[in-house]
């Protein structure tokens, strides 16, 4: 009888070790982990990476920094690059690795989310964000009757000493690229000799915000978040400053794009595509459309900022396309040239 018990009983044990290991091994493929390279702000990220975890089961290993660090290392990292997706701030580091052949083609419903013009001229990025270039001025020192009516009259000698720029923060590049773009080299080397002599200098938009908000500059250049992120820190109270939007599409009325793509030797591309996907989904717009951390604008059309912001079809941005603006390359150049990097 024991003979025969345990001959029946093999078989049984073996299907269900078998199914065991085959539990396992499925459930060691569903464990995917996605390596992201994110040079968005933190806050915004972790909102979103946490959400994005919950709904899809993919885990997200963040590496931060500044936009354009951050593309110089995929650059050198190329076949190597142990990242799957490429999350950042300003769209010519995504141009800069478009042209370099990095990045592998959006899943087109991922674009189609999103209004072409915000998107990669080739289809290799979505843009996911953005915001507006404009200047914070203290309503103490100021008046807005006698703001400037172009980007490029800053540089005037009126503005000696009244001016706060931040040309090391990566947000400034794409200011650049674009008055390189619509007014040539030349024009826009002069442009930042200009600034240069006008203007004190800060390591980033918080500190230019800050500064023009307490009074010890007039006005600075920024993008439109930093000043409704401090009038969230410090309340109406706390506020002495306001936001002036250049008009009439001149270039200091810059759209910035926020994007994203996937690598090309990502080794988790389908969920990198399910990554990009969300940040187009509904839900992941409305997420950062109602934070009171972010205060970008949701490029879905169907959702919109929030109500301290400016409404987005209100805005009057330069006509330029992403690949007009281009890589950022010549702005960095003049930038030196001019003694401001």
């Amino acid at each position: 009888m024991t003979g025969n018990f345990v001959t029946r009983a093999l078989p049984r044990a073996f299907h269900i070790a078998g199914l065991a290991a085959a539990l396992l091994t499925a459930g060691l493929a569903q464990a995917t982990t996605l390596t992201l390279y994110s040079a968005q702000h933190e806050q915004t990220v972790n909102m979103l990476i946490k959400d994005f975890e919950k709904q899809s089961g993919i885990t997200v290993r963040v590496r931060s920094g500044e936009g354009p660090q951050l593309a110089a290392q995929l650059l050198a990292e190329g076949k190597a690059s142990p990242a799957d997706v490429y999350l950042t701030s300003n769209s010519p580091e995504l141009m800069l690795l478009e042209e370099k052949g990095l990045l592998t083609k959006v899943s087109p419903a991922t674009l189609a989310a999103i209004p072409a013009r915000y998107n990669s001229p080739k289809g290799e990025w979505v843009g996911v964000m953005a915001r507006e270039n404009v200047l914070v001025y203290n309503t103490k020192m100021i008046p807005a009757a006698q703001m400037p009516a172009q980007l490029l009259d800053l540089a005037k000698p009126a503005w000696k000493g009244k001016l706060a720029i931040a040309p090391a923060d990566g947000d400034f590049l794409p200011l650049v690229s674009a008055v390189v773009a619509l007014k040539g080299e030349p024009a826009t080397l002069q442009w930042l000799k200009g600034l240069r002599s006008n203007s004190q200098i800060f390591d980033d938009n918080e500190g230019v915000v800050a500064a023009v908000n307490r009074g010890a500059v007039a006005t600075g250049i920024i993008n439109n978040y930093y000043w409704a992120r401090l009038h969230t820190e410090l309340g109406a109270k706390g506020i002495h400053s306001a936001l002036y939007h250049f008009g009439n599409g001149d270039v200091g009325a810059l759209i910035n794009v926020s994007g994203a793509a996937v690598l090309k030797t990502s080794h988790n591309a389908d969920a990198g595509q399910k990554f990009l996907a969300y940040l187009v989904s509904e839900r992941a717009q409305q997420l950062f459309a109602k934070s009171s951390i972010t205060y970008e604008y949701p490029l879905l059309p169907s959702v919109a900022p929030s109500p301290m912001l400016k409404p987005f079809n209100q805005l009057t941005p330069p006509k330029l396309d992403m690949q007009q603006l281009g890589d950022d390359s010549q702005a960095a150049k003049l930038l030196r040239q001019a003694g401001l990097l």
